[in-house]
């Protein structure tokens, strides 16, 4: 019996499944929980809803939820006794990477460090998306995949692996051949061209700004920002500065330093490193090529500074942890 079989199986006389991404999903995560919904509801269970956690910033995501009409319910209206089974995809524990402290049923997913309970649990840490298993789902049970979930699908194989150049494996491009013949290219393309906000524009430019190199290492802040995601979208770009194989880019958000790492540097962890440099002071973590850390404000800054003496003072103590963490000299700071 295959794992999409034990799945079925599983799901048998399920009336009601909630499936929750993680806090701020991207598209692999929304992608492989609409999948999951199809499958649900081609195995008879009739109430299905999707749920996700924090915010949907990112200019790309906000356009990949619009363009192809995803209906997904905020965890602030979560009741888990509406549901007879909850599922997490593409994030594994409770109160980990999503607000909710409830304990998943299933669990599906490509990069958990931990050990998931549930009574169904599908990890495979050798695959590059989450949303590859969901397709090996579909392609076992024969499924039909509409335009709706062919597009999300190959949009988030892409997104994840950021265009094949981030470590895939040969099942990303098995289960983008798969699903590509019933995406709409045309919308994919418009998916690609959604526009910056200004203020990530604004974000990014002051990281850029603001970077500070120690041999193949970038660490820069992109100050106070409402743009959470431009975080991330800094840090791809500055990767391509010449010499630099790791970056870290950090920026005020509300009442927290956010931070989005990048490694193309084989001897570093991006997720292992940050955890080194933050974990014992906020949480922090991720994979060996991206990875990410929250902290709170307070535990930086005196909350008593004016907005740039408080920014100044953060920045200073989030550049020293982590290179300090990588073993690089502080060049007399």
């Amino acid at each position: 019996m295959t794992r999409a079989q034990e799945l079925v199986e599983y799901l048998a006389g399920v009336e009601s499944l909630a499936i929750v991404c993680h806090d701020n999903p991207d598209p692999d995560c929304i992608a492989s929980a609409l999948a999951l919904s199809v499958i649900a509801g081609e195995n008879g269970v009739g109430h299905v809803e999707l749920f996700y956690g924090g915010e949907i910033s990112h200019q790309q995501n906000r356009a990949f939820i619009n363009l192809l009409h995803l209906n997904l319910e905020h965890t602030d209206t979560f009741d888990s006794s509406e549901f007879d089974r909850v599922a997490f995809v593409d994030h594994a524990t409770p109160a980990g990477h999503t607000e909710l402290d409830v304990v998943p049923d299933i669990v599906i997913d490509h990069h958990s460090t931990e050990t998931p309970t549930g009574e169904f649990v599908d990890l495979r840490k050798d695959y590059g998306a989450t949303a590859t298993i969901l397709v090996e789902y579909l392609r076992e049970l024969d499924i039909e995949v509409n335009v709706q979930l062919g597009s999300a699908l190959l949009f988030a194989l892409h997104r994840e692996r950021i265009d094949f150049i981030r470590e895939p494996t040969p099942n990303e491009y098995a289960a983008a051949l798969y699903v590509c013949r019933h995406a709409d290219l045309e919308l994919l393309e418009e998916l690609y061209g959604a526009a910056f906000s200004p203020a990530t524009v604004d974000a990014i430019g002051e990281a850029i700004r603001n970077r500070v190199q120690r041999g193949a290492t970038l660490a820069t802040s992109a100050g106070r920002t409402s743009e959470r995601d431009a975080l991330s979208q800094a840090a791809d770009y500055l990767l391509n500065v010449e010499g630099v194989n790791t970056v870290l880019v950090f920026g005020i958000v509300n009442g927290s330093v956010e931070m989005s790492a990048r490694s193309i540097d084989p001897r570093v962890h991006a997720g292992n490193l940050l955890k080194e440099a933050f974990s014992d002071v906020g949480s922090a973590g991720g994979h060996a090529d991206m990875a990410g850390a929250q902290i709170p404000l307070g535990l930086f800054a005196d909350a008593d500074a004016d907005d740039e003496e408080l920014g100044e003072f953060a920045s200073r103590r989030v550049l020293h942890r982590f290179f300090d963490a990588l073993h690089l000299e502080r060049d007399g700071e």
